[in-house]
């Protein structure tokens, strides 16, 4: 069981409270996560990564294990605890302005 942390914006788009739950099936990377989550809520599609490119959405990044993983390929594999449901995966909202 992967466990994926929202901002609030999403899960208020997403209709979710808390964090998504999600079962995956072979390797539990950035690309799979994302896979399954907009697959069980469509309406998130194009929020997180773009339509095409699949590319991360700017102010978005990605935390697991207290480490920033926004750089890393989306095919990399996804920190052990992550896999095994122990820490969730992290989607945050960046913070800009000045």
């Amino acid at each position: 069981m992967i466990r994926v942390v929202l901002p609030p914006h999403l899960r208020t788009l997403a209709r979710v409270t808390g964090e998504v739950e999600l079962d995956l099936a072979g390797p539990v990377t950035r690309a799979s996560v994302l896979d399954a989550l907009e697959a069980r809520h469509p309406v998130l599609r194009g929020t997180i990564r773009d339509y095409v490119t699949l590319e991360r959405r700017p102010f978005l990044r990605f935390f697991a294990c207290e480490r920033d993983l926004s750089h890393q390929p989306a095919e990399t594999p996804l920190p052990e605890a992550v896999a095994s449901g122990a820490e969730p995966l992290l989607v945050i909202g960046a913070i800009a302005g000045g």
